[in-house]
């Protein structure tokens, strides 16, 4: 039996959902799966076993806010990471490494046990370089940084998987990889974890509307955005009718309750932080509309982001900007503002409340193109075979291979 050791260090397991959804779909596949992740809030046990997998935490002492915040982070999470990997080594063992990005410093770690026999699998989860210019606005000596770690660990996979086309295409293009040697695994909600639930209304606090969110609470996800598009709603178009929930915690957090106190609309918003799957459900299920205002920059233009195929799944219409992948995802299930435009965001959200029969037609269409094409269960088959290939990779095959692209370039 092989066994599969899973490196995340951005969220602690089994809250992160495509590294669960990953886990379990290996161990029901006949794979021994074991996880090393940081602890968080209400997944503090150091070890615990949940359904077959063993999941390894180690506690962050800093929570990262700048540039130099992130380095510290990184590098005790890396070094926290590989005390543990030698822990699992010397006890449940590992056949290959199957580690998420961010950061892009797992390559370190996948290298040095390259050198005993041991596979790697790079799980493309975020673009780090355009992640970092969307954080600091700029492209300095650490945005360069970023794009050379990006590079080393893509030379230094077996096997990429990528979680959309545009990822897949950086792979191949700044990566240099093989395409036979990428596969794009989408992140696709389970549809046994998203259930269409009765609506709470008291989640309304007396109002008729009630718009969504689920989510970080982070500079790029465009909360600031959100908040000025209700502004925009009670100050400008007088609109009393309707609340927003917004689920999900984050380093802005604070700084989003603040914002919404100065703009003077604390009373229409209800942040609940990061709260159980079970209220978010109900969150969603009551919701009329759900909202995605990421930020239009290169980071979210070319990533899939889980809330909008999660809106999907329960039948909710969609407004958010116009992003590349965001279109991709949700096709007639959303209305598209103008990219970082909060008062045309407003306007598409007051519209669709306004339009009981599109809201049921656009939920209707999400529903059925998460049923039909982009829910987890389509996104298994193309993980298994990403294995496949993973156990076939021999270390001349991919140092020639490196060599062929490295002399192409």
């Amino acid at each position: 039996m092989k066994r599969i050791l899973i490196l995340v260090e951005n969220l602690p397991s089994p809250f992160d959902r495509r590294v669960w959804q990953e886990a379990t779909t290996l161990r029901q596949a006949g794979y021994e799966v074991s996880i090393i992740c940081p602890t968080g809030h209400g997944y503090e046990l150091r070890h615990e076993v949940l359904q077959g997998i063993h999941i390894y935490r180690y506690r962050l002492p800093v929570e990262a806010a700048g540039a130099a915040g992130y380095a510290i982070e990184y590098a005790i999470a890396l070094a926290m990471t590989f005390a543990l990997v030698c822990k699992v080594l010397f006890t449940r063992g590992f056949d290959a490494i199957h580690a998420c990005n961010p950061p892009d410093l797992f390559f370190l770690i996948g290298g040095f046990f390259k050198l005993f026999g041991k596979k790697f699998l790079f799980d493309h989860h975020d673009l780090n370089p355009e992640l970092y210019e969307a954080k600091f606005g700029r492209r300095d000596f650490f945005y360069r940084l970023m794009l050379r770690l990006e590079y080393l660990t893509f030379r230094t996979a077996d096997v990429v998987i990528s979680t959309n086309e545009s990822y897949r295409r950086i792979a191949l293009e700044r990566g240099r990889v093989a395409p036979e040697r990428v596969f794009v695994v989408r992140s696709g909600p389970s549809l046994e974890r998203m259930k269409i639930l009765p609506s709470d209304p008291r989640l309304k606090c007396g109002r008729r509307y009630l718009v969504g969110y689920v989510g970080v609470m982070g500079r790029q996800e465009g909360i600031d955005y959100l908040l000025h598009a209700v502004q925009h709603i009670v100050k400008v178009s007088k609109r009393m009718d309707v609340h927003f929930g917004l689920v999900g915690g984050g380093t802005s957090l604070d700084e989003m309750r603040q914002l919404a106190e100065s703009l003077g609309i604390a009373e229409f918003v209800t942040f609940t932080g990061r709260i159980p799957d079970a209220d978010m459900l109900a969150m969603l299920n009551t919701a009329d509309v759900c909202v995605n205002p990421d930020v239009a920059n290169d980071m979210n233009d070319k990533s899939t982001m889980n809330k909008i195929m999660e809106y999907m799944a329960l039948g909710k219409p969609i407004v958010q900007f116009d992003l590349t992948e965001g279109r991709y995802s949700a096709g007639s299930a959303s209305l598209y503002a103008r990219r970082n435009d909060s008062t045309d965001m407003a306007d598409k959200i007051l519209s669709l409340l306004d339009d009981a029969d599109l809201r049921s037609r656009m939920g209707a269409l999400g529903r059925a193109r998460v049923v039909n094409k982009l829910a987890w269960d389509y996104e298994v088959p193309k993980l298994l075979t990403a294995y496949k290939v993973l156990w076939s990779t021999t270390g001349s095959t991919t140092r020639r291979q490196e060599h062929q692209s490295t002399g192409a370039g």
